[in-house]
């Protein structure tokens, strides 16, 4: 293990041209202090836990000194917010220190958000508040626990520094890491200013440092492409799965890795409803949960586009290869999405039927308004020869008759692959959280910590890195909103 002087960097990023990222140093908190360090996140740069303890800890790591190694810089990119592209956002309040390699090989960038004012800050002022601080933090580790690919965050800083957003806030910095930021608007930057070159050099990059196997490819720039396509529709169709809506899927919100980036208005289904809108500022309803697929492939249209320059000289014929590889997409998507309903189903074979079941299943939790993650969870104890004991299950349905009709062909849908029930139940448990994070557990958490407790935050960072188990000293947190709950407001400055 390492301390933080003997953390090894590598900073390829900045060894990129100018023209693709600002160098700085980050502005520091006024009296910031250590809110809470994430040991999880601590042992993929083989960091020592003990260094949290140190004095020079936040000061290292909030910018008032510089952090041996580190080559801080903000990184440049456009993209299509909402549907409309913005010639250049970057970095707006978000510095990447450096890339550390671990002992491994891994190599992880330490990006600080809300490190003060940047090239690219436009009309903000740089700065992160406690509140949004707090639900990414909480939510990357929970995405990580549920075993979907996301950023995570090393620590969470509070300070006494005042931040206007609707309200006065307190100011708040968070360490996130990841192999790599670059997002789908890194590339569309330099398409759209029709600098190829730069535009090429940035593919090389990310193939040379996260897709070296395609060096060798015949068309490489295709087949990054392809590569992109596939774990953005694999990762989607996870969303989908868990019931999480990003709530700010624009092309700069994207990663190159088919990672889960940037954690804004984001919300986990209570209720059923495939409409669900979690950001207040979607007025239109661009990113509501059932739209999250298209608005994906529409994603990667984007990126495919900006990739068109490289894949032929013929710009028809370079259009046509994308298309090709875009149709990739759907494939993917609904492969790993009905590959994972099974699952969820306990279901161990393939049969034409199981996408009615699924459909059916999801159509009467909609009208019944049954809440999404306690309805897989409780099927898992479905017993088969025994319809009285489903009174945990029918309990989540208004009509429960509703229910028992479904699960008289779920149960024939069973007993036509023999499954066993004991078996089948440890399967599923291993699929369906009991717990997730929902809206008014981050808000209790926020609102406890903005009076100075951060108890809370450890003991969901505990809870959501075991998202599966039982952990019946903690059932209260497997329920349903209660109604202060369902109210709460979630927008894009959260």
């Amino acid at each position: 293990m390492r301390t933080l002087e003997q953390l090894d960097f590598e900073n390829t990023y900045a060894r990129l041209p100018a023209a693709f990222h600002a160098r700085l140093d980050p502005t520091p908190l006024e009296s910031p202090h250590l809110a809470s360090f994430n040991s999880r996140a601590a042992e993929l740069i083989d960091l020592h836990p003990e260094q949290a303890a140190r004095p020079e800890f936040v000061d290292y790591l909030t910018g008032a000194r510089k952090l041996p190694g580190s080559e801080p810089l903000a990184m440049l990119y456009a993209g299509h917010q909402f549907g409309r592209y913005v010639p250049q956002l970057g970095d707006g309040r978000a510095i990447l220190l450096g890339e550390v390699r671990n002992s491994r090989g891994e190599k992880w960038d330490l990006q600080l958000k809300g490190s003060g004012l940047t090239p690219f800050s436009r009309d903000g002022d740089g700065r992160a508040v406690l509140r949004s601080s707090v639900r990414e933090y909480l939510c990357g580790e929970a995405m990580h626990g549920l075993g979907i690919p996301s950023t995570r965050s090393l620590c969470l800083f509070g300070s006494e520094e005042e931040v206007y957003r609707e309200r006065i806030e307190r100011g708040a910095m968070l360490l996130r890491m990841a192999p790599s930021h670059v997002r789908f608007g890194s590339f569309e930057v330099f398409y759209y200013r029709s600098q190829f070159d730069r535009l090429q050099r940035l593919a090389d990059y990310v193939i040379e440092h996260h897709y070296p196997h395609l060096r060798e490819c015949a068309e490489p720039y295709l087949e990054l492409l392809r590569e992109v396509v596939r774990r953005t529709a694999r990762l989607i169709a996870q969303w989908q799965l868990v019931g999480f809506a990003h709530g700010v899927m624009n092309t700069d919100n994207m990663s190159v890795l088919g990672l889960t980036l940037d954690y804004g208005p984001y919300g986990f289904l209570d209720d059923y409803d495939p409409g669900f809108v979690c950001n207040h500022s979607d007025y239109q309803g661009r990113y509501a949960f059932d739209k999250q697929p298209e608005i994906g492939l529409w994603n990667l249209s984007c990126f495919g586009q900006a990739l068109l320059p490289l894949l032929d000289e013929n710009g028809e014929a370079a259009a046509e290869k994308a298309r090709a590889v875009l149709g990739d997409y759907q494939p993917a998507l609904v492969e790993t999405y009905a590959q994972g309903m099974r699952a969820k189903l306990g279901l161990r074979d393939r049969d034409s039927r199981d996408q009615d079941l699924c459909a059916d299943l999801l159509a009467r939790m909609h009208r019944n308004r049954a809440d999404y993650t306690n309805v897989f969870r409780a099927l898992c104890g479905l017993r088969q020869e025994d319809p009285a004991a489903d009174t945990p299950i029918r309990d989540q349905f208004i009509e429960r008759e509703s229910f028992d009709a479904w699960a008289r062909d779920y149960r024939a849908r069973l007993g036509a692959e023999q499954s066993e029930d004991g078996e089948r139940a440890e399967r599923m448990r291993a699929v369906n959280p009991k717990f997730v994070l929902r809206n008014y557990l981050a808000q209790a958490a926020i609102e406890r910590a903005e009076g100075g407790d951060y108890g809370e935050i450890e003991r969901l960072l505990a809870l959501l890195s075991r998202p599966f188990d039982e952990q019946p000293e903690m059932q209260v947190y497997a329920a349903p909103p209660p109604e202060w709950g369902r109210r709460i407001v979630v927008s894009c400055s959260s």
